[in-house]
Parts: structure tokens; sequence; C-alpha cells
């Protein structure tokens, strides 16, 4: 057996033309959406994806404005641009990117963003309606993983999912999300992490792999059932090389599986230019 592909990619690109001719719409209603990002010091990564995510917008028209801040700043300056972009109408949704440099409090920081513009949709305020099963921003990277597996027409209603890994950007909001009572989720979910002792005991129930610890080759072939989807969400690096928490051999055994470079990242970042839109409708909605 070898898996197919789970090309977050090239269903990203497709969501991209769709929200394109969605922004379009509201540009003819005199509505523009706007996305801000806040990114503080010089972390190469973040850098970079910081400038991913301006590159996006660009791609969908989207506008998108940047506050780049020394990683010495205070954290009254901080929360100041936080509330600059809160009052902005011109910005429908905005990031703090994380990390930040040491000193600076990340918790302070999220809890600051409005949260009708959060855009990561990990704000307490929205995790809060995620657990509760009402309207809000999804957070990113669970809502893509859930596209993703639609997409390709993973069975998810009634499966048993396996998420490694009990984060608040991926395994805590993901297990919340695919347990709920709506379409292409309403599965059974177990979360484990490399605390447990026979981590491959569960994993070898699931029918669906989400491997989110950050852990390089985490899941291998032998901790996988024969025709399972398995999806590596937590990357590590060996110098410039990104490594995933799946290991390639996987391949061999699952019916679905996502590349090394190229699966839920992009799905992600589509994710937030979803939210990006759906905030901007709220506002034309509102006559905004």
């Amino acid at each position: 057996m070898t898996a197919a592909l789970l090309d977050g990619e090239a269903l990203a690109q497709r969501m991209k033309t769709e929200l394109a001719a969605k922004v379009a719409d509201l540009g003819a209603a005199g509505v523009v959406p706007g996305l801000g990002t806040i990114l503080v010091g010089d972390d190469p990564s973040s850098d970079r994806y910081v400038a991913m995510k301006h590159e996006d917008c660009s791609e969908v028209g989207i506008a998108s404005v940047g506050e780049h801040l020394p990683a010495d700043v205070s954290a009254a300056e901080l929360m100041t641009v936080i509330a600059r972009y809160n009052a902005d109408p011109r910005v429908d949704a905005f990031l703090v990117q994380l990390p930040l440099p040491a000193g600076l409090d990340e918790e302070q920081a999220l809890f600051a963003v409005d949260p009708a513009k959060d855009v990561d949709g990990l704000h307490p305020v929205n995790l809060g309606k995620l657990v509760m099963g009402t309207p809000g921003p999804l957070p990113c990277t669970p809502a893509g993983i859930v596209e993703l597996l639609s997409a390709y027409e993973v069975p998810v209603e009634g499966r048993h999912v396996v998420i490694i890994g009990r984060g608040l950007t991926i395994g805590r909001p993901l297990a919340m999300l695919l347990s709920l009572k709506r379409p292409r989720c309403n599965a059974a979910v177990t979360i484990v992490h490399t605390g447990v002792a026979d981590l491959g005991a569960y994993v070898r129930q699931a029918d669906i792999v989400v491997a989110a610890a950050g852990r390089a080759g985490l899941v291998t072939a032998d901790m996988v059932k024969p025709g399972a989807a398995v999806v590596g969400a937590g990357t590590s690096w060996e110098g410039r090389k990104l490594l995933s928490d799946v290991n390639e051999d996987v391949a061999e055994v699952a019916g679905w599986m996502t590349p090394r470079i190229g699966g839920v990242g992009p799905m992600t970042r589509a994710m937030l230019l979803r939210n990006t839109v759906l905030a901007a409708e709220r506002r034309a909605a509102a006559g905004g």
C-alpha cells in the first residue's frame, strides 16, 4: 500500500481562488478586508512566516499592514500597538506572532486582542465558543486539518482519531473541534502525548492519526493501522531541513498521509485568510 497524498498546497490554492472571489465581492460593496500583523524581535522563522502571510494577502486581494517592533520593546508599547489595531476599522483581524522575546507575556498579549479580530482563533473567548459549539473564529491549524481531511474524502464521522500532542494551537482545540456534533467532525477523539509510556498502543487503534508533538519521526510504520489517515502537524528542524513528526516509512502502511512539506502548513495560512474574510463579511453585514 502506498498512501494517497493529503496535498495541502493544492487545496490551499483552490481555497485562495475562492477567497479572492469573495474579496472581490466585498470590494464591490466598498469593503476591503484587512489583516494586521505584529512581529516582535528578529527570529528568522517568525520573520519569514509573517512575510508569507503578507504574500498570501496580496495574492487574494486582502490589504495587510504590519508592525515590526524591536526585541527590547516594553510591554506597554506592545499593548499600545494591539490597542491601535483593535480600534482601527481598516483592520478586520490581526495576530501577534509567537513566540515573543523573553520578558514579554504572551498570555497578556493574546488576552489584549479584541476577540472579534482574533485571526488565530486562540483568544479565550473564541476557545470558549469552540467548547460551546457556537460560531466564532476557529483556530487555523485545527480548522485547516478538518478541511484537508474533508477535501480528500477521509471518513471522520464516527471514526477514532488519536491526536499526539496537547498544545494550545493544535492538540487541544483540534480534539474539541473533531468531537463536536457537526458535519465532517463528530469523531471519537483520544489525546495522548510523549509522556505516555506505550504511545504505539494508542496510535495503532486510530483510524486517523494527527501527530502534533514537534518530535521528528515520532510516528513510525509499526505504530499505524493499515489504511489509516496520518497527518503530520508537528515539525522540528535539523539544521535548515524541516522535519515532520511522521516518519516517511508510514507511507507504506497508511491510506492517506500528508507530505513532509506542503501538508498542514499551507492550510493553516489559508484558514488565516478565511478568518480575515469572514471578519470583513461581518463588518459589511453590520454596515461597515
